[in-house]
């Protein structure tokens, strides 16, 4: 039988082990996991999700601090349309973050950043193509747009000097999606280097309905995908991505002719993800039944998470002063809409509850919105339960070769660290 490491993923004339780790922001992929993956001769991402917040935590920079200082005279204003980033301050946090980890790299993988389009930031052109072009500026290996149809994003990098250098590939859940991009994008005879088709059981945002998810899988749509691709004679490499769980499921995509698979689930309780010890926890404890898709997320996307995740009905007050990134081009949030209902229906309570939408922005910033895979209730069956009851962490590395080595959908179990 057939492991991981008998394929490779080739770009030109450079070929890689066919393993991406997914960009979990904010930062739960991290610098960390990123370096593993490109050691090992992969592909990691990171996520630039609200990367001024992310370069406090990492350089001691004050972004965060002082956009609050500047904006908190409108705290309390339901209007946040006079809240904007500094384009300049945008662009040093993410020249920090990326040239930080590009500085860091060894061995003959890539790193890769996830960019999301719905971070509109209130300036959805400006604010992406400053995200764009400061990640390029930094080295970047090579850039994942997620999280929307990019029609006008390749158009924002088209000046930059590494445009035709940078490895440049989109995540899309349908032959459709990635029709439009290309036509959008054909007057500059820039083709992706990559695409990545994500199916239904992926984590966080999903590019399909609400109720309709269910009815579509990913060997599928990755077929599709690939008789277009041969229709159309277009050699780009198609990486299939969401709910590949071992490195049998890996395998039978790219024996279907993926040239690589992206994963992240499994990567979710290793030591170099950037969840606290508590929550990962919870994804190892999960059941089938704790993992569910909702409609709570602002961006208008479904999305995948756990159950108990603690923002689920939180009703704090919407941080946009200090953080502010899934502002509309007006200022607006589908979550202040909501927060604002239930203030209004309940001007006495200290506390309300708004169940239809979440503060994305704080929530994930303090890591309380517990987005997560389909297969996440499985990780129980790839670690060891303590006396405790907690579970013992994982490394990437291990996660890693276990996708790259195993056979006959075996998991591989980590060496036990107690009695």
């Amino acid at each position: 039988m057939k492991r991981v490491d008998d394929f490779r993923l080739r770009f030109g004339n450079e070929e890689y082990v066919p393993i991406m780790i997914g960009g979990m922001g904010v930062d739960i992929s991290t610098s960390e996991l990123a370096l593993e993956a490109a050691r090992l001769g992969g592909i990691g991402h990171i996520s630039d999700a609200m990367v001024e917040d992310v370069s406090d935590r990492k350089f001691d920079t004050s972004f965060v601090k002082d956009k609050t200082k500047l904006y908190k005279h409108n705290i309390n204003n339901m209007d946040k349309s006079i809240v904007q980033f500094d384009l300049e301050r945008l662009a040093e946090a993410q020249r920090l973050h990326i040239g930080a980890t590009m500085k860091a790299k060894q061995g003959p993988g890539l790193i890769f950043v996830n960019c999301m389009e719905k971070l509109t930031m209130n300036g959805p052109r400006e604010t992406l193509r400053t995200r764009l072009n400061a990640a390029l500026d930094a080295g970047i290996d090579g850039i994942t747009l997620s999280a929307g149809l990019h029609f006008g994003s390749f158009a924002l990098m088209a000046d930059h000097p590494r445009f035709r250098e940078a490895k440049l590939g989109i995540i899309v859940s349908s032959v459709r999606a990635l029709q439009i991009f290309l036509r959008k994008n054909a007057k500059l005879n820039r083709l992706p280097d990559f695409v990545i088709v994500e199916g239904p059981l992926a984590g966080g945002h999903l590019g399909f309905g609400l109720e309709d998810w269910k009815d579509y899988d990913l060997m599928t749509i990755t077929k599709e995908l690939l008789a277009y691709f041969k229709q159309e004679n277009l050699d780009i490499p198609l990486i299939a991505a969401g709910g590949i769980f071992t490195g049998s499921d890996a395998v039978s995509f790219l024996e279907a002719g993926a040239a690589g698979v992206q994963v992240a689930t499994r990567f979710t309780v290793t030591n170099e993800c950037g969840l606290p010890e508590k929550v990962k926890q919870e994804y190892f404890k999960a059941s089938e039944e704790d993992v569910i898709v909702n409609g709570v997320s602002p961006t208008g996307y479904p999305m995948r998470m756990l159950k108990n995740t603690p923002a689920i009905g939180s009703g704090i007050r919407p941080g946009c002063e200090s953080y502010g990134y899934l502002l509309d081009a007006n200022g607006n949030c589908a979550y202040i809409n909501s927060y604002n209902r239930e203030v209004e229906a309940h001007p006495n309570e200290k506390n309300v509850v708004v169940m239809d939408k979440t503060c994305l922005c704080t929530h994930m910033r303090n890591f309380n919105c517990w987005t997560c895979g389909h297969y996440t209730y499985k990780l129980k069956d790839t670690s060891f339960k303590k006396p405790d009851g907690d579970y013992q962490m994982l490394t990437a590395e291990h996660v890693f070769k276990d996708y790259q080595f195993s056979t006959d959908n075996q998991i591989a179990m980590p060496e036990k660290e107690f009695e």
